[in-house]
């Protein structure tokens, strides 16, 4: 598996950048030549055609490259080639929270099989024990006999699954689910 990371300072906020279609690698490098810092997961899968097969990296999180800069620079950022947007709400970019890029980062180094997982709904949140992911958090999941953490990156509505040994998780508390107002008494 192939992470393109470079250094970012202090004043530097990740963002997720909207990317036009299979422009990931070419943003990317773009984000490092001209120093901002740039994060594209990839996991590696075997695509076959009906002729042969061929193991493959691709984007972790397809259409979209984690960069790394200050919001002074969104101009220059909005520049490179093959950038669609920068991920907003009310025309205002959003960050994405350190720590999930943190805990995608541990699970790509970790060696561990890693791949795209569909947003993870009600489910137990567990922590990681011990082993390379250890700290990690995440929702546990089981499919085809095998555990997984699912991690979120809530800001992209998106999700990816690391294979995990089940004795090597604890249960966390499960988040405080809001308030609902009571429906209305019928008279």
């Amino acid at each position: 598996m192939a992470i393109a990371v470079s250094d970012c300072t202090k004043a530097r906020r990740w963002y997720a950048l909207a990317v036009k279609p299979r422009h990931e690698w070419t943003v990317s490098a773009a984000l490092r030549v001209q120093g901002f810092g740039d994060f594209m997961p990839t996991y590696p899968t075997r695509h076959v055609w009906s002729d042969r097969s061929k193991l493959m990296e691709l984007p972790l999180f397809p259409g979209y490259v984690f960069g790394a800069f200050d919001l002074r620079d969104k101009l220059r950022v909005l520049r490179i080639p093959g950038v669609k947007s920068i991920v907003s709400f009310a025309n205002i970019p959003c960050p994405v929270d350190d720590a999930e890029v943190e805990a995608i980062k541990v699970a790509i180094g970790s060696g561990l099989r890693v791949h795209p997982w569909p947003v993870a709904g009600v489910g137990q949140m567990v922590r990681v024990k011990s082993g390379p992911l250890c700290g990690l958090e995440g929702t546990l999941l089981k499919e085809k006999g095998a555990y997984r953490v699912v991690i979120d990156v809530t800001l992209l509505n998106r999700s990816v699954a690391v294979e995990i040994d089940r004795s090597r998780v604890g249960a966390l508390l499960q988040r405080a689910q809001p308030a609902r107002d009571p429906l209305p008494m019928a008279s």
